[in-house]
Parts: structure tokens; sequence; C-alpha cells
């Protein structure tokens, strides 16, 4: 028997030994998997100096991916080949010329930089503010569930001090569009407020404080093309180390326990004037910096259906060399996402192999600056490649085959009808399909498919799955707390590779079974995201 191979056998055994035996042999997921891990390998290598955008290191995964590409059949999506450029005005916070200080009475605390808080540098943060803070609660406005924490507000000239997360009442996804970058960005504008003071939920936190204090040095990247901050907003912004925030909160009136009591009990939060002004100066650093898409296409055989086009994405960058860890400055990211970069290849070549010929086109992609912001899909999807619309975007961003793979979690399960077609082909692998178990960590947004969202594309993303209160819901979380966007997201970690061979074959059908459909997927009716679809 091979190497990877089990034999399941049917059938009834007869008397006296006599047997009829039919033996049909199991899926070998090992061979997959070991291709699969080998790229995984070569992406997530400390040579590439974790992938950050623009840099020597991405160059090499850009050009390994696109030999893969061409290796895979796939065609150049481009007039110019495989490659996008994609151009970026880049800011870094220098945080020695920086300070940040709480005014009461006349007497300035300083606030001790990566300890209690932290300042978030972009192209609109620039120079020094000096503004009285308001308490916000959630800091939303939803029109749509006639809910608005800045209503009222006198935010004019003003700092805008909120606790991330929303109201319970609210259903997840709506919660989560309005808490994106740049619907806060609107609503803070129109409130007249200057800056924001961001507090986590230290319930809801998905990494730990020093984690993300320690991200603050690396680059921020807006396009150049329609990349700017919405009218220069914010002037200030603040990350504060939840286990300060009390400081915040003194002589108001109210306590940030109060708060999360609140937040606890599913209670509307209040809304009150702080008593301390906020004293900031950033400084940044400004460059510019280029680093591209690269797309490959397998053309459709459909006359009629061949200018569609059914995405298969990842993204290709990560957090490159950062603040070190335990002596380890490189965050290879391989989970975050080679994992992903690494499927999207196989599922090309698994195509290949089988002779597929779609009716509608598949293109394959891989993208650039998601950890920006998801500025190279933003920029994909606002300047496709390909003449054609795009029916549906197929997303892989660190995906976790941390375990076997009994149940698959989907972002965006039942916004569209791509909810049924995973549902059928996950039935047929005997995988349990779940919708997300973990909405207040809104993930729907906060990845690639969410680009392609705004521009009407009903899409889909993905988590392996697990059942509250089992041995895989510890591993998930645990790898959260202690990997994710940090130098142990590595190829030295525990992973099931023959599990993330048969998602890699689930999602071939899916991506398969979408292209040869006879009508293109459709948001629900009922879905908050149907709005943006080009009727």
């Amino acid at each position: 028997m091979r190497a990877g191979e089990k034999l399941v056998v049917a059938g009834a055994l007869f008397a006296m030994g006599a047997c009829a035996v039919a033996q049909t042999p199991a899926p070998d997921w090992a061979t997959p998997g070991k291709s699969w891990w080998a790229h995984v390998q070569y992406l997530a290598d400390d040579k590439l100096e974790g992938r950050g955008t623009g840099t020597a290191g991405f160059e090499k995964a850009a050009a390994y991916v696109e030999k893969e590409f061409r290796e895979a059949g796939l065609q150049p999506a481009g007039v110019n080949g495989y490659a996008q450029p994609v151009e970026f005005n880049v800011v870094q916070l220098d945080e020695a010329k920086s300070s940040l200080a709480l005014v009461r009475g006349g007497k300035a605390e300083k606030v001790k930089f990566g300890d209690e808080a932290y300042l978030v540098a972009s192209g609109s943060t620039s120079g020094s503010v000096v503004a009285k803070a308001v308490f916000v609660g959630y800091g939303l406005s939803i029109p749509e569930a006639r809910y608005d924490d800045l209503a009222g507000q006198d935010l004019r000239g003003k700092i805008a001090v909120y606790v991330t997360g929303g109201p319970a009442s609210i259903p997840a996804e709506v919660k989560a569009h309005y808490q994106s970058s740049e619907e806060r960005a609107k609503a803070m504008q129109k409130a007249g407020a200057v800056g924001a003071v961001v507090i986590e939920n230290p319930r809801a936190a998905e990494v730990p404080w020093s984690r993300m204090a320690g991200s603050r040095f690396s680059q921020k990247m807006e396009l150049t093309e329609g990349g700017k901050s919405a009218a220069g907003w914010p002037k200030v912004k603040v990350m504060v180390n939840p286990e300060y925030a009390e400081k915040l909160f003194l002589g108001s009136g109210h306590s940030f326990q109060e708060i999360l009591h609140a937040i606890k009990d599913e209670k509307p939060l209040p809304h009150f004037p702080l008593a301390a002004t906020i004293r900031a100066r950033t400084a940044i650093k400004r460059s510019r910096a280029r680093s591209e898409n690269i797309a490959g296409v397998l053309p459709g055989s459909d006359a009629k259906l061949k200018d569609q086009f059914v995405v298969v994405s990842a993204h290709l960058d990560h957090l490159g060399i950062g603040v070190p860890v335990n002596g380890d400055a490189i965050y290879n990211g391989a989970m975050d996402d080679a994992s992903g970069v690494a499927s999207v290849i196989e599922i090309a070549k698994a195509m290949q192999r089988a002779g597929a010929k779609p009716r509608r086109s598949i293109l394959f992609l891989t993208v650039t600056g998601e950890e920006k912001g998801e500025l190279g899909s933003q920029y994909f999807a606002g300047h496709p490649t390909v003449k054609g619309p795009i029916v549906a975007d197929i997303n892989m961003d660190m995906y976790l085959p941390l375990f076997p793979l009994k149940y698959l979690e989907v972002q965006g399960l039942n916004e569209s009808t791509l909810g049924e077609d995973i549902r059928a082909v996950c039935r047929g692998a005997g995988v349990e399909v779940q919708a997300d178990k973990e909405p207040e960590h809104v993930r729907f947004i906060r990845s690639d498919q969410y680009s392609f969202i705004k521009k009407g594309v009903p899409a889909l993303a993905f988590k392996f799955g697990w059942v509250p209160g089992s041995a895989e819901q510890k591993i998930f979380q645990d790898w959260y707390k202690v990997r994710y966007h940090g130098p142990t997201d590595d190829a030295k970690q525990p992973v099931d590779r023959e599990a993330a061979a048969q998602f890699n074959a689930i999602l071939e059908k899916l991506a398969l079974r979408v292209a040869n459909a006879d009508g293109r997927p459709e948001w629900r009716k009922e879905s908050f995201f149907r709005r943006f679809a080009k009727e």
C-alpha cells in the first residue's frame, strides 16, 4: 500500500472465509498536502524577510508566484503580463519627535508610548493637536439601525474617544461595515471631530497589547490614486492600552470599568465629556513605494460566459521586519497568508492536471498591501486587468488548517447564493458548514474580499471550523494569542497539511461550480451588502 493511501472496504463477508470485497481508495491527501506545504515553506522562509509590501522580499515572492502561474498554464491577466503595478504613499511614525499628554487643571501628564498608548501615523496625522475629548460609546453612526453615537454630541474641534465593538442588537454584518476605517472617517468628519482615541474591548482582543503596540513603527500606506484620507481626517489618532484606559476617565464622573460592565450586560453606553484635554504631536517620515498584484487566467470555454470572471484570491504581502520578539524580528506570515497563496497556486495546478475547461474564466489573483488596509485588492477591484465583469470572489486569508477539516466556517455564508454553492460542495466532501462564530471580530470586512464586495461582487472567505468547548477551539484561539501578526507564524508551527489539501479540493470544486453555473451569483434580497450590487 502506497504511503498516504488508505483503503475503504465495502461489502459483506461471506461464510467459510469466502468474501466479496469492493475496495475503493480514499483520496490521497498526503501528496498534495506536501506540494502545498512546499509553497508555504518558500514564501515563509526568512530569506523573504516577511514579504513586506514594496520590499525586496516581496519581489522574490511575486516572482515565485508568477513562475508558478506560468507553470500552471495560466495566461497573463493583463496586457503587460501577470503583474499589475501598484503605487503607494508611505508614512512612518517618528516617535522620537512625537509626544502625547493628558492635561488636567493646567498640569500635563505624559503618556508612556508603548506601555500606555501609541500614536497611529497616517497621511493626515502630521503636526500638533490640542483638543478636548468626548466619550462617544462605540463611536458608530448606523442609519439603517437608527443608531448614532455621534448625534447630539458636541464634537466640533474635539477628539472622539470610543471603545471597539457595537450594540449586540445590531446585526454583525451591519456593524462590521460601519466599523471600517472608511465609514468611521466619514461619520467622524461629518460630526466635526479632529481625531480619535480608540480603546479596544479587552474581552474581544485577538492579540495581546504588546504585539499591537509593536506594530506602531511599521510603514503605513495609502494608494497614490484615490487613497487620501477623507478631507484630511484624522489629525490625530491614538490607540490606548485598556489597562491604562481608566486614567482617561478620571474626573468625568464615569469609569472604564463602568463601560466594560455595560458592554458585558448589553446595556447602552453613556456619552459624556472627559475632564482631560489631549495634547499630541505626531511626527512622520514620508516616502513612496511600489509593489504589484499578480494575476493569471484560466480562460472560459463558453462563448457567452467566457468574459465573466470568478476570482480565486489571497494576499501575498505580510508585515516584513518588525519589533523583535524573543530575538526574532522576521514576521514570516506562514498562515497569514502564505497558506492562502499556496492554495491559489495548488488549485490552479489541480485544474491544469484535470484538464478543466470552465464555462466562465477563472482569475487566480495574489494581491499586495492587504496588511496596509486591503490596498492591493482595492486597486485591482477598481482597475481590473481583465475586460468583463467579475461575478464572484473566493478569498483565502489565513484559513488556519491547524487540525482535521470537520467543519468549515464560511464568512458571508448567508449573504449570497454562493452560500448554497459552498454548502453543496462541502456536503459532497463530508464537511459541515458553519457561519461566522466570532462576528465581533468583523473578519468579513477585514480582508480582500471586502474590496470586491464594495464593487458589488458576491464573495466568501473561510476559516477551519470548530465547536465550542472543543480542543480545536482552544488551538484556534491560542493561535491568535500566540502567533497572529507575530514572528512565530512561521514554517516551524504545527499544521495539518492533509487537511489543507482537502480544503484546496473543496475550493477547487467551488470555483468550478460557480464558473460552470448557468446564472451568476446573486446577493440575497435581505443581505446588507446587496446595496453595493450594480443593477
